[in-house]
């Protein structure tokens, strides 16, 4: 019994706050865009069969596995004083390298020039 009454009172206050809230904002006719949804510059209510620049997407894919690799480089670091340090210094090394490999394929495929 108890729970049901604060389940009422939890759900009394959030409706009175929203309510609230509604009285409250300033929306105007402006505010319409804001709520469209943005899809990289295209226009949503246009075609959907644009051609798309296949750039923008090695460009997130590189941004991916670049993120990929601080979240793997961070725990490296705080593990550096819980390993030994010739099999930490080994693994980083081989890490560093793959990832500097990948960087000079992606450069020697001209993935990071813009004007392509």
């Amino acid at each position: 019994m108890m729970l049901l009454n604060i389940s009422i009172i939890i759900i009394i206050i959030s409706n009175f706050i929203m309510l609230i809230s509604m009285f409250i904002t300033k929306k105007s006719f402006k505010d319409r865009e804001k709520c469209s949804p943005f899809e990289c510059g295209f226009d949503p209510k246009s075609s959907a069969r644009n051609p798309f620049s296949l750039h923008f997407f090695l460009i997130t894919v590189i941004f991916l596995i670049f993120d990929v690799e601080i979240a793997l480089i961070f725990p490296m670091i705080t593990s550096f004083k819980l390993a030994n340090l010739i099999i930490w210094s080994k693994t980083s090394f081989f890490f560093i390298i793959m990832l500097l490999f990948g960087l000079y394929h992606e450069w020697n495929q001209n993935m990071l020039n813009w004007t392509n």
